[in-house]
């Protein structure tokens, strides 16, 4: 599968801003035209999440840079193979496990055309890319998946994804520059066993524009939870924690955002606590609609087993909405703990934190503030730069990237 002609440098228009010019600048001294990212799932797959979203917001920047960007992901069912999305091209194609094999062999067997980088997003299953690829890349990882494993697979099957990713697949990226979200999360890779740490970058996720203060405070308390309906986030357990809170702080109500093949366990959880009446699922919101949500959110929970970052935490702090999240790595970066938002460490005290969030005007106030200023430099030029940054330096260490005259 040709995608066409391969670029010839930077597109005349494409650079709107200094940032994005930075961007192209970065990408002209590396002799950067096209760049393909290898991910398990594209923006439009019903189980689509913080790792899409992240690759969506750093190809459209690389994009509007004028690189030529194509992703290459798992086919989406009744949706198009090809597609053009802000800029880059996306290529849909094999089933959700299929595509760790072919969308190695379109890359490397030149199916998408000349290519002079690769990012790899390794998101629990790797596409093994020093195995098979001769280009200057760079490997994304978002965090380590550890239990998640279990959760997602019976138990053989659990066992092998967990070895794979802890033991086996690490020692292959030893001489691989690889990128994550947080300074907790890369602590975490580093103790992988091959892992070289001084190959292991932190660059942080950045948030849309559209994510500020404004609007009205709700009058009723209102605590918000936003992700997939996947065991990973734990929303049963922030229900069963609610339902607890509630006897506190009367009039309390939660909204959980979000679809996922959790959905009717957590109708189900929500139902035997009697909280239908003041939990609510309203399913996938659009961007408009989740941050008039923010806003008037009193504070936004997360009680995830496992986060690069915790991104939602991040986009309700720029709304200056303070969160209380699960004691984790990624969440230790993306809250200030006391000053920002709170990290809990138990059933127990996750209760404590959001009755203290809910009852205390003037720490709700003071922490939403600090929130808001905390995550001002946040953007998502900055984290495509730092990614691209990353690659340049790799194809400078390597000298030409294959594939070119």
């Amino acid at each position: 599968m040709d995608l066409g002609p391969e670029a010839s440098g930077i597109a005349p228009g494409c650079v709107s801003s200094p940032q994005i010019a930075e961007l192209a600048e970065i990408a002209r001294r590396a002799g950067l035209r096209r760049v393909a990212v290898l991910a398990w799932r594209d923006l439009e797959d019903p189980e689509a999440g913080g790792s899409e979203l992240h690759a969506h917001e750093v190809a459209t920047r690389w994009a509007k840079a004028g690189i030529d960007v194509v992703l290459r992901t798992s086919g989406v069912a009744g949706r198009a193979v090809l597609v053009e999305r802000d800029g880059y091209r996306v290529v849909r194609r094999s089933g959700r496990y299929g595509v760790f094999v072919t969308g190695p062999m379109d890359i490397a067997g030149g199916h998408l055309g000349p290519l002079d980088g690769l990012v790899e997003i390794w998101n629990g299953m790797p596409f093994l890319s020093p195995m098979w690829s001769r280009l200057p890349r760079v490997v994304f990882m978002h965090h380590v998946h550890g239990e998640m494993w279990s959760m997602a697979l019976p138990s053989p099957l659990a066992e092998a994804g967990r070895s794979l990713e802890s033991v086996l697949a690490p020692p292959f990226y030893r001489r691989s520059p690889i990128v994550t979200l947080s300074e907790s999360s890369r602590r975490e890779i580093v103790a992988l066993p091959g892992v070289r740490a001084m190959r292991v970058s932190v660059v942080p996720p950045g948030i849309h524009p559209r994510y500020c203060p404004g609007g009205h405070r709700g009058e009723r308390p209102l605590v918000v939870a936003i992700g997939r309906l996947v065991p990973v986030k734990n929303f049963p357990r922030l229900v069963t924690i609610l339902a607890r809170v509630r006897e506190k702080v009367p009039g309390l109500e939660c909204i959980i955002v979000g679809e996922g093949r959790e959905r009717s366990g957590l109708h189900s959880r929500i139902r035997e606590l009697g909280a239908e009446r003041y939990v609510y699922l309203p399913g996938r919101l659009s961007s408009d609609e989740l941050v008039e949500l923010y806003r008037r959110a009193w504070v936004v929970a997360s009680t995830s087993t496992r986060e690069g970052w915790g991104l939602t935490l991040s986009e309700a702090a720029a709304c200056g909405t303070p969160s209380v999240a699960s004691r984790i790595p990624g969440h230790l970066d993306a809250i200030d703990d006391k000053v920002t938002g709170m990290l809990a460490d138990s059933d127990e005290d996750f209760e404590r934190c959001l009755e203290t969030m809910l009852t205390d005007p003037l720490a709700r106030r003071r922490l939403g503030r600090a929130a808001a200023e905390r995550v001002a430099p946040l953007t998502w030029e900055a984290t495509a730069r730092g990614i691209l940054a990353v690659l340049a330096g790799e194809v400078r260490t390597r000298g030409r990237a294959p594939g070119r005259p």
